[in-house]
């Protein structure tokens, strides 16, 4: 690796921290998307083995039908808070200037 280059790019344009939280933030947003990933396979897994238990016991396909829903609801829920959170650090990275209070409310507002 180059040092040099690194140093030149460093000195020619200033890096204020308000762009260095901005570019977290949108890295940041697009590591939550990920996280609706888990929840969509974990929903299609509890699915799957649902229909199994059901096709072999069909006297219990009552109880499995109604815990395959609640167990894909808690599901659905983390995979609707991952997509919140990516879209709110989304829409945090790509404001014009954030400044010191903004980012302070931002903060507030995810905690």
């Amino acid at each position: 690796m180059d040092h040099t280059l690194i140093a030149q790019a460093a000195g020619a344009g200033a890096i204020d921290s308000a762009t260095i939280i901005k570019a977290a933030s949108l890295v940041g947003s697009g590591i939550a998307a990920v996280g609706v990933i888990g929840p969509g396979v974990g929903i299609g897994i509890a699915g799957s083995r649902a229909l199994e238990g059901m096709a072999r016991q069909p006297e219990m396909a009552t109880k499995l039908l109604v815990n395959a829903i609640i167990i894909a609801a808690l599901m659905e829920a983390l995979g609707l808070l991952a997509f919140v959170i990516a879209i709110q650090l989304y829409q945090f990275g790509s404001a014009a200037a954030p400044t010191a209070t903004t980012m302070i409310e931002a903060v507030r507002a995810i905690v």
